[in-house]
């Protein structure tokens, strides 16, 4: 019998001034409060004291993800705009000062901070990350390893971080590059099964290198906190439907893959070998890259790859459909990255001064 997954949804978020479209480093804090009165239990604080995060509730239909993220980030906007702030979704900011930005209070972010030093200073940055449940018994590690070789397409999708420090980074997710400065936040350690995960886990705990408590950061990982697999490559989407259509793909993969469950998984080094290749082509080049097929192992375009995966994934629900054609879409029109690059050519054609040209990039990051 088929297994239905369910699913969630977290969003990142940074909170910029919109006369001047930067981030401040301490948001006042009736700022932070209208924002946890607006979204009640969905609001987190993230990493920085100007950035959050809404985490939905478990979902089992896309439109339910629609209607509940339409109106959180509605209501975070409203409620922002009154404050003189508003909502920055992408990956990275073009040109925030982030070496000001200040951390969040709680003893975990404080302490993160201390660990890492400027390699989390850097990391002021959103992500898109989707959990879909996994049924009782089955091995997630091994999930993990049939849906891997293809999450490079769906960062691909996601590309929105191609500006850092005012300049054009030559990368589509430079928020990728930024993640690799991290340990364990790459691709998950090739572990054949989950007994290899807790052998791992329990090696690096018993080093000092893990806290009993500690996370991997992975670009998608088994959660400690929910029976879920977690992905975690994508940078942030301002534009709602590129989330959902994303959100969509991961969900009908996982689903899949565990309806097929039975058939070996795989665990080799090619596919490490591809799949790190490909993941390295998505962050430089995005959309325009020349990928490695997966099971072929011959050159393919973005919109070849997405076919690929059509054809290893019936599209048997009207969701998973709508999520391949806007995928399609992206691939042809450009995702975010590509429209903050045009942007930032369009307004410097137009003889705006770089700042201005900044400011317009800001803009084109605002959630809708």
């Amino acid at each position: 019998m088929a297994w239905p997954c369910t699913f969630g949804i977290e969003e990142e978020y940074l909170l910029v001034h919109l006369g001047s479209g930067q981030v401040p480093a301490t948001p006042a804090r009736a700022v932070i409060g209208r924002c946890k009165e607006a979204l009640g239990g969905h609001f987190a604080q993230e990493m920085f004291r100007s950035q959050i995060e809404v985490a939905s509730p478990v979902f089992t239909h896309l439109y339910q993800a629609r209607e509940f993220f339409q109106h959180s980030r509605q209501q975070l906007c409203a409620t922002l705009a009154e404050e003189g702030m508003g909502l920055y979704g992408a990956g990275s900011h073009p040109n925030a000062a982030w070496l000001r930005q200040k951390p969040a209070a709680s003893a975990h972010y404080r302490q993160l901070f201390d660990d890492y030093r400027h390699v989390a200073r850097r990391s002021l940055l959103n992500g898109l990350h989707v959990h879909v449940g996994v049924p009782p018994g089955c091995d997630r590690m091994q999930l993990i390893n049939r849906v891997l070789g293809w999450l490079p397409l769906l960062l691909v999708l996601s590309t929105s971080s191609p500006l850092w420090a005012g300049q054009a980074t030559g990368y589509m997710s430079y928020r990728r590059v930024i993640c690799g400065e991290w340990p364990h936040m790459g691709l998950p350690e090739p572990l054949p099964d989950w007994a290899a995960y807790e052998r791992y886990r329990a090696l690096l705990q018993r080093t000092g290198a893990l806290a009993a408590d500690g996370d991997f950061w992975w670009a998608i990982r088994p959660s400690r906190r929910f029976p879920t697999v977690e992905l975690r490559i994508c940078d942030g989407c301002p534009r709602l439907d590129d989330a959902l259509c994303i959100a969509a793909l991961f969900h009908h993969l996982v689903e899949h893959s565990i309806n097929h469950r039975h058939d070996p998984a795989p665990c080799n080094r090619e596919l490490r070998w591809v799949t790190q290749e490909n993941y390295w082509r998505a962050m430089r080049h995005g959309r325009q890259a020349q990928f490695i097929g997966v099971h072929e192992q011959q050159l393919v375009t973005a919109a070849g790859w997405l076919a690929q995966l059509q054809e290893q994934l019936p599209l048997d629900t009207v969701e998973a459909e709508r999520a391949y054609c806007h995928a399609q879409r992206l691939l042809q029109d450009g995702t975010h990255a590509d429209l903050q690059l045009q942007c930032l050519a369009q307004a410097s054609a137009a003889g705006l001064s770089k700042a201005q040209a900044l400011l317009a990039v800001v803009a084109a990051g605002a959630c809708n």
